[in-house]
This record gives structure tokens, C-alpha cells and sequence, in this order.
């Protein structure tokens, strides 16, 4: 029998339980489904989910089995992680994707109903937490995390996000738990009550805040990464199917190594690709993923995300969402170092691209990157109506953030950007002379 991997098209959200799809321990004779869960739309984890689909990367490796089997791939796509852990320790999904905060509770949940997940491999990740942004609204006058005592905070309670807003609030004094009014909401439904003046501010994970700062609809309050602790999205999978079927396993993470290497290489191209497929602007796709982006993407489970995972553990039991966790046990990373074979430790070892201000010229198939921020601005100011989307640093952070939307700092013959206000200050304060320029002011002094 001829091998053929089909991509069946599911639109899983908000459909009950008993409506998904099955699993690889289901179909009869010789076909297999593999059923893939993924989040189209949080777009560092694309290598497993949306890139990779578009791609067929995964299909190709199971049509290289020849194992006697014809092999099916059902995509199930969610716009968060908890659902997928519902239809994992339902038996109903193999693998997933999701945040660093939602594996934890995929692994709570499934050792609590005896369906145990483990962590096999990660997507993207930034080592200073840069993935989640607290965005408010553009004509807010709140500047700082502080100002947000006693306000109404939007976040998706169990999420990356969420884990980010708990922690930068307790940095600054501030009880998360008494000291905000915190709606627990869907991303969508969150940026819609920003936009609504329903809240003050919005906590949110990739490409969320991103996406709303691009459309005008929301300004950086706090920059995840000024937490400096690694933040990540990982690949799980249900124990019993990796034990039963491990060659699929490894099958997944060979592509999604595949996939990985190709948003590398071709980060404009597999920019578009994701816009295509999720309806996101590629400008905003390429902030997170491009080739200096926010998200640094490798399969590797590097220790130390392994060990942010751990501490991650006592957030999630102070919000009483779960107990103690082993995360040694939940991390399994002995088939994707038999899928990568020798580059394993070469990816282990590897690190992200440095910082850099980039331009994306309309019409062009690249982009174009700059030593500093102030020679992009020469550069933007040179092609007045010729750029389709440009990218600077924060100055203290690092975390890429779209030009036009930064902070400008004006210091002596430098020209500095940040993401928000509160870095901005920070500098300042430290640095006298230094003020706020407006981004047209930084334009004319570059020029």
C-alpha cells in the first residue's frame, strides 16, 4: 500500500470535548492519526504548529517511515494552551505546543488524571522574558507598572503572560492578587475590552501586544524582558503515545527541526507564510520571529529554560493552580536528541542572534540591518514612503519593538530607543541631558 500523509483541517475552537478529533491509538487496518494541537496565532510556536503545517515537513517524515502504515495528520488549532491540555489527558490530542506557564499545568493535569505529558522539545524562547508585553491603551496616562494599583488588568490567568504580570508586580510592590483588579480573559476578548475601555491595561503573550501596538490600538507599559528571566514555548506530548509510537515522535521533531532551520534561513518568506495562514500582518509576525526578532527559535532544551520552568512552579502554587510539580520528570528530551542525532549538542550550546535595528523595504524579499538605531533612521529618513516596516532594539533590554512606535531618547549625538516609557525614564534619570525626543524629532536629528 502506497504511504500517503494527509493534513486534515480542523477548526477545533470552542468545539466540545466529544467533537475533536481522535488519536494516533485510533483508525482501523493500517492507518494512523496523528493528532497535532497547536496555536496558530501565538506565533513562537509556529516550528510546531503553523510553519510547519504550511510546510508538509511533517508529512514528508512519516511518508519516510515505511513502516506499513498510512499515516494521517489532523491539525487542531487553539488560541491557548489550556485547551490542548483538555484534549491531551482526554486522549484525543498526541502533541502540543504551548507556554512555559501552560506546560506546567499540562503536566499537573496529567499526572493528576494518569495521562502524564512530558516536555520534548522547545519552539521559541528569549532568555530576558521579552515574549509577553503589558500593553495599555494609546491615550492612556499611565507610564509605568506602578500605575497600575488598583486599575483593571486583563490577562489569561495560567498563561505566560499572566506568570509575567505577577512576577513584575511583585518586583514593584504591588499584590497581584489584591492590589489590581485582574479579569481573567481570552486574548481576543482582552484587547477588545482594552479598546473598549473595559480595562486599563492588558497582559498578553505573542502576538497580542505586538499586533495591537502595530494597529494604533495600544502602547508598551512593560517590557517582559526587564524581568530578565527566560521565557519559552515548548512541544508536549502524551507518555503512552510517545512510548507506542516513537518513530512518529521523532518523525514530528525532525520536521519541526526542519521547520526551524527554515525560518532561519528564510525569515521574510516564512514571515509571510505564518501571515498567510493565521490573517496576522507579516510586519507584526516578523517583530516576534524575524531574523533579529523577539523569539530566537531552536528545538534544544536548553537548562536554562529547564530551570525557569522550576521556579516557574511557585507562581502557579501562590495562584493556587496547582501543587508541587517534578519538572525533571516532565522534561524528555531523549527523542529529540535521537531525532537531531549529532547537531544536538551544536543546538544546545547555540545562541540568539545579537541585537540589531533592521528596515523592510516595500517590495523586497529581505530585510536590511543596521549597527545602530540611528543609522536606520538615516535610512528611513532617506526612503520616505519606501519602507514597509522598521525595527529597533530597546536601548537597555534589547527586545525588538516597531520604530515608529518607540520611545526615543535623545542623548548628546545619540539617538536611543526603548519600548516604554519606564526604561526610557530609567536611562534618563541616569544619564543627565538625556530627554524624550518625539520619532519625528529623531528622524530630523538623524538626518
Amino acid at each position: 500500500m502506497k504511504r500517503t500523509a494527509v493534513a486534515a483541517s480542523t477548526a477545533a475552537l470552542l468545539l466540545p470535548l466529544s467533537a475533536c478529533g481522535g488519536s494516533a491509538e485510533a483508525g482501523s487496518g493500517s492507518t494512523v492519526t496523528v493528532t497535532v494541537g497547536y496555536q496558530s496565532r501565538t506565533i513562537n510556536t509556529v516550528t510546531a504548529g503553523t510553519l510547519l503545517r504550511s510546510l508538509g515537513s511533517f508529512e514528508k517524515q512519516l511518508n519516510s517511515l515505511h513502516d506499513g502504515h498510512t499515516y494521517k495528520v489532523d491539525w487542531q488549532d487553539y488560541a491557548t494552551g489550556a485547551p490542548i491540555t483538555a484534549q491531551m489527558t482526554a486522549g484525543k490530542v498526541d502533541i502540543g505546543s504551548m507556554g512555559d506557564f501552560p506546560l506546567l499545568l499540562n503536566a499537573a493535569r496529567g499526572k493528576q488524571l494518569g495521562r502524564p505529558t512530558r516536555l520534548v522539545s522547545v519552539t521559541g524562547y528569549n532568555l530576558r522574558g521579552g515574549l509577553n508585553t503589558v500593553v495599555t491603551a494609546p491615550g492612556s496616562k499611565l507610564t509605568s507598572l506602578q500605575d497600575l494599583k488598583g486599575k483593571k488588568v486583563s490577562t489569561s490567568v495560567g498563561s505566560a503572560a499572566d506568570g509575567t504580570l505577577v512576577r513584575a508586580l511583585q518586583r514593584v510592590g504591588i499584590d497581584p492578587d489584591k492590589g489590581i483588579s485582574k479579569l481573567n480573559q481570552q486574548p481576543a476578548v482582552g484587547a477588545s475590552a482594552l479598546s473598549s475601555g473595559g480595562v486599563d491595561a492588558l497582559s498578553q503573550f505573542v502576538a497580542w501586544p505586538g499586533l495591537l501596538a502595530y494597529q494604533g490600538k495600544a502602547k508598551a507599559l512593560y517590557d517582559g524582558a526587564q524581568l530578565n528571566l527566560p521565557t519559552f514555548h515548548g512541544v508536549t506530548a502524551r507518555e503512552d503515545f510517545a512510548k507506542q509510537h516513537p518513530a512518529v515522535l521523532e518523525a514530528f521533531l525532525k520536521a519541526q527541526a526542519k521547520a526551524t532551520d527554515y525560518l532561519n534561513a528564510h525569515p521574510v518568506a516564512a514571515a509571510e507564510k505564518v501571515a498567510k495562514a493565521t490573517g496576522l500582518p507579516a510586519e507584526v509576525v516578523y517583530l516576534y520571529n524575524g531574523a533579529h526578532g523577539i523569539a530566537t527559535f531552536d528545538p534544544a532544551v536548553k537548562p536554562q529554560l529547564v530551570s525557569v520552568l522550576k521556579q516557574d512552579v511557585s507562581v502557579l502554587k501562590a495562584a493556587k493552580l496547582t501543587g508541587d510539580i517534578d519538572v525533571d520528570s516532565f522534561v524528555d528530551d531523549q527523542y529529540v536528541k535521537k531525532a537531531l542525532g549529532a547537531s544536538y549538542a551544536r543546538r544546545l550550546i547555540a545562541t540568539p542572534a545579537p541585537a540589531a535595528s533592521e528596515v523592510w523595504p516595500k517590495g523586497s524579499e529581505k530585510t536590511v540591518s543596521f549597527k545602530s538605531a540611528k543609522e536606520l533612521l538615516v535610512y528611513v529618513g532617506g526612503h520616505q514612503g519606501g519602507i514597509r516596516a522598521a525595527y529597533v532594539p530597546d536601548a537597555t533590554t534589547g527586545t525588538l519593538w516597531f520604530a515608529d512606535k518607540a520611545v526615543w531618547v535623545a542623548d548628546g549625538n545619540q539617538l536611543l530607543p526603548f519600548v516604554t516609557p519606564a526604561t526610557a525614564q530609567a536611562y534618563i534619570a541616569a544619564h543627565g541631558g538625556a530627554r524624550t525626543v518625539s520619532y519625528r524629532e529623531a528622524l530630523e536629528r538623524a538626518s
